[in-house]
């Protein structure tokens, strides 16, 4: 029944699940799906991995809540010191939160009051959230800003590099120029705030963000006095090989937002910053009443506990290789596959037509029971986001049934 359900939801399928395992689910039907979208990156440790559902088990039977302006509880500690042995050396405060949103506007609140300052620049294509701000912050769509403005001011979008480009040197140079310019002709650096960065574009189409282009927005914070915000959302938690995406980009942020993976899925989020900022940060000014949830942070202390275990992250590279490899491949069988990027297991295929993507994904459904996502600003791009413990041969499955609906489709 689903009469009383909102309908604003967009689906990918109309599958209605009530169980899974690792990288499965099952339907209502009993029919079981290869799931490569894991919540749309966050199912990390995968669906019902035992050590996580032991934890959130144990800590609901203790106490399900607990209102840190009340008081606080005994694993907020635990998490904090793991997360500060995780994450780059610039971070080593945290304040735990529900969702990705929340803790991205967090961080504008407190880059705000830290500088003084009232702007924040954004990344052209970059996808922050869907409150009133993060949507002010998001130009991945403008399906997702359609009929919801105004928005707040003091937002200014900055030029991503094309990855198409090819001359990706002259193509970082002239975004880089461009962020130049903005300062010339919008907003003046002393203004700034922030600049927020996705490591990994997410909603665009799983676009990597160049190393040289993060050198020089971290050089111009430096000179500026702008703080240097991570978005790691979608990329955090091991998802492309790495713990944190931004490692790869030889930079260390002065914030890092974290949610999905941080918890297996759970609702949960956190802020990371620097010990100065949090310093600057007034008392009062920020709260919640779920914020730091026991049970959120057991799953957090799980899931990480499962990440760090030896060779986790060795597998997901070598996963994320296998991946990339046989879809680079498949661009043989077909001229319409136009892309294959990405790192570790965020990987997206680019098609020359959205409903070529559409038919595609379709197919891999209907025919293989291979769940995957569009994304992209056309949306003709297929991402591929399995949970972090997929197999070899699971990867194999869904290449296969990609490559059959690659063939059935054209």
């Amino acid at each position: 029944m689903t009469g009383h359900i909102s309908n604003v939801w967009a689906k990918t399928t109309d599958l209605q699940v009530v169980s899974g395992h690792g990288c499965r689910v099952v339907d209502v039907h009993g029919v079981e799906y290869l799931d490569f979208t894991a919540g749309i990156a966050a199912a990390s440790t995968g669906h019902a991995h035992p050590k996580v559902v032991k934890a959130i088990s144990d800590q609901a039977a203790r106490f399900v809540h607990a209102q840190q302006n009340v008081y606080t509880h005994d694993l907020l500690a635990p998490l904090a010191e793991r997360l500060d042995e995780i994450t780059p050396s610039s971070i080593d405060t945290f304040f735990f939160a529900n969702t990705s949103d929340e803790v991205i506007e967090v961080a504008v609140k407190v880059a705000k009051q830290a500088t003084g300052r009232h702007s924040i620049v954004v990344l052209d294509g970059a996808f922050h959230g869907r409150t009133n701000l993060t949507m002010a912050m998001s130009t991945a769509r403008s399906i997702d800003r359609a009929g919801y403005g105004p928005f707040p001011s003091g937002i200014f979008v900055a030029p991503f590099p094309d990855p198409h480009a090819s001359d990706q040197e002259a193509e970082i140079s002239g975004a880089l120029r461009g962020l130049d310019r903005l300062f010339q002709t919008q907003v003046i650096p002393s203004e700034i705030a922030a600049i927020v960065v996705e490591p990994v574009i997410s909603e665009r189409g799983y676009i990597p963000t160049p190393s040289a282009f993060v050198s020089g927005l971290a050089e111009r914070c430096t000179e500026h006095g702008i703080l240097l915000i991570a978005d790691e959302t979608q990329s955090g938690f091991g998802r492309t090989g790495r713990m944190f995406a931004i490692e790869a980009l030889d930079v260390e942020p002065d914030m890092l937002c974290m949610a999905k993976g941080i918890a297996s899925g759970f609702p949960f989020a956190a802020l990371g910053m620097r010990r100065a900022l949090d310093d600057s940060w007034r008392t009062g000014s920020q709260g919640g009443s779920s914020n730091g949830n026991p049970i959120g942070c057991a799953a957090a202390l799980a899931t990480i506990d499962v990440l760090t275990e030896p060779g986790f992250l060795d597998n997901v590279q070598a996963r994320g290789n296998q991946l990339i490899d046989a879809l680079r491949e498949m661009q043989q069988l077909d001229a319409s596959l136009r892309y294959v990027r990405g790192r570790g297991l965020m990987v997206a295929t680019e098609f020359d037509t959205p409903d070529r993507a559409v038919a595609v994904v379709e197919h891999c459904l209907r025919e293989h029971r291979v769940i995957l996502m569009l994304a992209g600003t056309r949306n003709r791009t297929v991402r591929w986001m399995p949970p972090l413990v997929v197999t070899a041969s699971e990867v194999t499955e869904a290449v296969d049934a990609f490559a059959s609906a690659i063939r059935a489709t054209g």
